[in-house]
């Protein structure tokens, strides 16, 4: 064991470090074009604020659009275009923006259910008091919201951490990467039972963490 981690250690450590790194990167930035693309989603559907069912017909096909294509597909799809906008199409930071543009309609799609789950009485009671749509957006539908969108964050952040893996196949580094030239090409198989190993416990921790944070900011959890 300990003549393993002499050899491979260092490699496990970086593997990790960038697994973490794309993770938490492409997260941010797909919350960052998720939670307005959930929000708008609904505020258009039918019997919303800001009632536009074309709008959100056409909207709505859109994101569906995006989360139908296979993650892998689409990495090399785009390929060209992450060149252009990173300069360069391999490595962590090339990976992030296929995993943003994968986890964007997805996330919009968890947020658009967390929104959903917020009492219309609510919502009314803020109109009747005079608030306006902005007001009613960040102030009622984001704060009531606050757990179910905590536990949604835990799903995406899990997922985008699975996806890291694929992109590994292709050179962007990370765990995935590391299980796939150690573990499968060259047949070393305690590299690929410590990458799994190590994805474990990183999807036990996130999940622990932000089951923590969402019974916290339970309000019914206060009672």
């Amino acid at each position: 064991m300990m003549e393993f981690f002499a050899l491979r250690g260092a490699l496990l450590w970086e593997g990790t470090l960038e697994t973490l790194f794309m993770t938490a990167a492409a997260t941010a930035l797909a919350y960052l074009l998720g939670v307005p693309m959930g929000v708008l989603l609904i505020l258009t559907k039918k019997g919303g604020i800001w009632e536009h069912e074309r709008f959100n017909a056409v909207f709505g096909w859109l994101v569906n659009t995006l989360r139908s294509i296979p993650f892998l597909i689409l990495m090399v799809f785009i390929m060209p275009f992450t060149r252009v906008l990173v300069g360069t199409g391999i490595g962590p930071v090339a990976a992030t923006v296929p995993l943003v543009i994968s986890a964007s309609p997805f996330v919009a799609r968890m947020v658009e259910q967390s929104l959903a789950e917020v009492n219309s009485g609510v919502v009314e009671a803020a109109r009747v008091m005079g608030a306006t749509n902005w007001q009613i957006v960040t102030r009622v539908l984001l704060v009531e919201s606050v757990p179910s969108l905590l536990r949604g964050l835990s799903i995406s952040t899990i997922t985008i951490l699975g996806y890291t893996a694929i992109t590994g196949t292709l050179g962007a580094g990370g765990l995935g990467n590391l299980a796939m030239r150690f573990g499968y090409q060259r047949y070393e198989k305690d590299v690929m039972y410590a990458t799994v190993v190590i994805l474990i416990l990183l999807v036990c921790l996130i999940q622990a963490v932000f089951n923590l944070a969402a019974r916290r900011s339970d309000k019914r959890n206060r009672c």
